[in-house]
């Protein structure tokens, strides 16, 4: 029940932040959208930033911090760089190039993108129907993108045309799959409230310094327009607090197949928020390619489930094994 409670959170929150930003747009501050994207990103950071330091304040000592070794921080701050600033700050841009629809479909390059990853770095063997599910699910993105109707400023990129919006969704998605390649192979044994304190933390400072950079000094103006807080905190609340608290919550009182199957509902919720709250009626492509990339997921939540239930086998022959072993007969 969490789990399904979370899910439509997460799904309507790409929604949800153009909805604020639209809102912001016919409530100019000062001649400024006290709304921007940049000020989204940056305000609900540091909404969720307060969130998790009070979760997860207790594992903030020096006991803990000093068994992390040198090349765990080293991990960390590329973790950071790569999810908590570069793929948000690419992904809501996006959304200001190109339909949320866009931006949810193509999102969902992220897992072939970590599977591809994980075979080839860390040798990984996978179920033949997450394999299969895996190259489905790409297909439908190259649909999504193949079939798209021209639009202005779009590009040829290695045979594909694609705009601004799609192409830095795509690069989003790679850097966050390659952000789960780093976190799963070099930061296992980091306590998970300092792996996500750490990766908001930093990622909201480096994505500062970066937009600062990038558009000036006055960029970030509004950053502190009570009109922007007020959202923002609701924001926050609904998004980060509800939704990740749900997540949390599901998470232990169920198994990670069944937690991986629940997600993988999140983009036809995404669709759905995108066309009741925005009105965005998909598109011819968006559907072709939304329902190959649905069948992609159906097929590799498929070997996901089989794969956790065989572990589930081998982990109940180990316990009987090891009760039989201390008790010295065999049960019938």
């Amino acid at each position: 029940m969490y789990l399904w409670l979370a899910v439509p959170i997460f799904g309507a929150s790409s929604a949800l932040t153009r909805k604020i930003t639209e809102i912001g747009a016919m409530n100019f501050v000062g001649g400024h959208n006290p709304i921007s994207l940049c000020n989204v990103l940056f305000v609900g950071n540091l909404c969720a930033l307060l969130v998790l330091v009070a979760i997860h304040r207790s594992q903030w000592n020096p006991t803990i911090l000093n068994r992390i070794s040198r090349r765990e921080w080293v991990s960390l701050v590329v973790v950071a760089i790569l999810a908590g600033a570069l793929a948000p700050g690419l992904i809501f841009q996006a959304l200001a190039w190109t339909p949320v629809t866009n931006v949810v479909l193509l999102g969902r390059l992220e897992p072939p993108l970590t599977l591809a990853l994980s075979i080839w770095l860390l040798r990984e063997r996978v179920d033949k129907w997450e394999f299969l599910g895996a190259i489905i699910a790409f297909m439908g993105v190259v649909l999504t993108i193949v079939l798209q109707p021209a639009r202005a400023n779009m590009m040829p990129i290695m045979g594909l045309s694609m705009g601004w919006g799609e192409l830095l969704t795509v690069l989003g998605a790679l850097a966050l799959a390659i952000a789960t390649i780093v976190g799963k192979q070099r930061l296992a044994r980091v306590p998970l409230g300092i792996y996500n304190t750490m990766r908001t933390g930093l990622g909201t400072i480096v994505f500062f310094c970066v937009a600062l950079s990038l558009y000036g000094r006055y960029h970030f103006t509004d950053v502190l327009s009570p009109f922007l807080w007020q959202w923002m905190l609701l924001y926050g609340a609904i998004i980060v607090v509800v939704g990740q608290s749900f997540w949390t919550a599901g998470l232990r009182a169920s198994s990670v197949a069944t937690a991986s199957i629940v997600g993988s509902f999140t983009p036809i919720f995404g669709i759905l928020a995108a066309y009741l709250i925005l009105g965005e009626v998909p598109t011819r492509a968006q559907y072709i390619g939304g329902s190959v990339i649905l069948l992609g997921v159906f097929l590799s939540q498929v070997g996901i489930k089989k794969r956790a239930n065989s572990r589930q086998r081998v982990g109940a022959v180990d316990l009987e094994q090891s009760i039989e072993s201390k008790m010295g007969f065999k049960g019938i």
